[in-house]
C-alpha cells in the first residue's frame, strides 16, 4: 500500500488589494488591510502579500490602475497565487477585466464575508439566511460567474449556490431567491412565536464587533457551550439563554458579530437573527478592549444599530479582554504626541467613565477579571427595567 499520502487539503495562497483616498490615514488602511487577512484566515486561506493604491475614485473597469494591475499580475504570476481578494465591492463588469489579465479568481470583500458565512452556517435557518444572500449576491454577477463555475472544483469563494450545478437562467435564479424568501419568512413567523412564547421575562442582547468575546461571556453568565473562538462569525445562528444573577432571571441571546462594511444583503437575510436585537429589553455592547481601532469598532457597532432601529435601547458599555491590553510607555524626551497605544489601561477607564453617560465596566471574561463587579452591575440595570415593567413584584428583590 501506498505510505505517507497526505489526505490535507491545501490551503489557498491568497493576494490582497485595496484602494484608498487621498484623505486616508495610511495606519488606517494597514488596520483594514489586518481585517481583511483575519477574514482570508477565517476562510482558510493564507494571506501572503497586500497592495494598496491612493486614487480619487476606484477605476470604472478595473478598480486599480492599469500601473497597479500589472504590479499585482506579476507577483501572482511569480508566486502561484490562487486567489486575489480585493476590500471593496466589485462590479461584475471589474472582476470579469481583472480576471482575464490576471487568470485567476478574484473575489471582493462581500464575496469573501458570504463564504466564511457558509463555512459557519449549522443550523437550517442559518443555511437559508446565507443561501438567499448568496443567491442576491450572484444575480447580478452571472454573465461572470457561471462561465467560470464548470472548471471550478470549491475554494475560497465556491461554497454554496452554484457549486454543484451551473444555472445560466435569470429567471431560475429569481425563483430561486422567491422560494427561500417565502421558507425564511415562515420560518421568521415561528421565531416570533417563539420568542412570544418566552414569557415576560426581561430580555437581553448581546451585540458588538465580529469577535470580541460575546460567545465567551453568554458562556460564563449562562454556563452554557456555545461555541466561540478566536475568528470571525464564530456564531451565526441566535442563541438563547436563560441567565439568573442573584435571584432574577431573564433571558440571553447571542447574535452575529458586525462587521465594517457588513453586505446589506446579509443585513436583509438575517432579519430574525437581529429580530433577537430589535425585541431587546436591553443591550450589552462588547468592545475588544485590546484591539487597537477599538473605537472605530465601536462606531460601525452603533452605525449598525441606528441602521436596524435600535440605537435608543437602554445600552452597557463592557469592555473585555483587558487582559490581553498592551501600552507603551512613552520617553519623558519625545516630542511626539501621545497616541493611543501610550494609554494606561486605567487611563482609558477614566476617559470612558467620563465621557459615557451611562456606567461601562472593565473585564476579562476569559480570566474572569472584574466578573463580580460586572454582573452586579448586569443585576442593578436588569432590576430597573423589572421595577418598572412590574412595579408590585417586588418579593425578587
Amino acid at each position: 500500500m501506498p505510505q505517507n499520502i497526505s489526505t490535507e487539503i491545501q490551503k489557498e495562497k491568497v493576494v490582497m488589494v485595496a484602494v484608498s483616498t487621498s484623505t486616508d490615514d495610511d495606519s488606517k488602511m494597514n488596520e483594514y488591510l489586518d481585517e481583511l487577512a483575519f477574514l482570508v484566515e477565517t476562510a482558510g486561506g493564507i494571506p501572503m502579500a497586500r497592495f494598496t493604491q491612493k486614487l480619487t475614485a476606484p477605476d470604472p473597469k478595473t478598480f486599480i490602475g492599469s500601473g497597479k494591475l500589472d504590479e499585482v499580475n506579476a507577483y501572482v504570476k511569480a508566486e502561484k497565487i490562487d486567489l486575489v481578494v480585493f476590500d471593496d465591492e466589485l462590479s461584475g463588469s471589474q472582476i470579469k477585466n481583472i480576471e482575464r489579465v490576471f487568470e485567476k479568481r478574484i473575489l471582493d470583500r462581500t464575496g469573501l464575508i458570504l463564504d466564511i458565512f457558509a463555512k459557519r452556517a449549522r443550523t437550517a435557518h442559518a443555511k437559508t439566511q446565507v443561501e438567499l444572500a448568496q443567491y442576491e449576491y450572484l444575480l447580478p454577477r452571472l454573465t461572470r460567474m457561471w462561465t467560470h463555475l464548470e472548471r471550478q472544483r470549491g475554494g475560497i469563494g465556491m461554497r454554496g449556490p452554484g457549486e454543484t450545478e451551473i444555472e445560466t437562467d435569470r429567471r431560475i435564479i429569481r425563483d430561486k431567491i422567491a422560494v427561500l424568501k417565502k421558507k425564511l419568512e415562515q420560518i421568521d413567523k415561528q421565531m416570533t412565536v417563539q420568542r412570544k412564547g418566552r414569557g415576560s421575562m426581561i430580555r437581553v442582547a448581546l451585540v458588538g464587533y465580529t469577535n470580541v468575546g460575546k460567545s465567551t461571556i453568554m458562556n460564563q453568565l449562562a454556563k452554557s457551550e456555545v461555541f466561540a473562538e478566536n475568528k470571525l462569525f464564530a456564531t451565526l445562528d441566535t442563541t438563547v439563554r436563560k441567565v439568573v444573577v442573584e435571584n432574577l432571571p431573564f433571558l440571553l441571546s447571542d447574535t452575529v458579530g458586525f462587521i465594517r462594511k457588513l453586505p446589506h444583503g446579509l443585513v436583509e437575510s438575517f432579519k430574525s437573527t437581529l429580530d433577537e436585537v430589535r425585541e431587546a429589553d436591553m443591550l450589552l455592547h462588547i468592545v475588544d478592549i485590546s484591539h487597537p481601532e477599538f473605537e472605530d469598532q465601536i462606531n460601525v457597532v452603533n452605525q449598525t444599530l441606528t441602521e436596524i432601529k435600535s440605537a435608543d435601547k437602554p445600552t452597557l458599555m463592557i469592555f473585555n479582554k483587558i487582559d490581553a491590553y498592551t501600552w507603551i510607555e512613552k520617553e519623558e524626551d519625545d516630542l511626539t504626541v501621545a497616541g493611543a497605544e501610550n494609554v494606561t489601561l486605567e487611563e482609558l477607564k477614566r476617559s470612558w467613565m467620563a465621557k459615557n453617560n451611562d456606567p461601562a465596566i472593565f473585564i476579562s471574561a476569559k480570566q474572569k477579571d472584574n466578573w463580580d463587579d460586572f454582573r452586579k452591575l448586569l443585576y442593578e440595570r436588569v432590576k430597573q427595567i423589572h421595577i418598572k415593567r412590574y412595579p408590585y413584584n417586588d418579593f425578587l428583590y
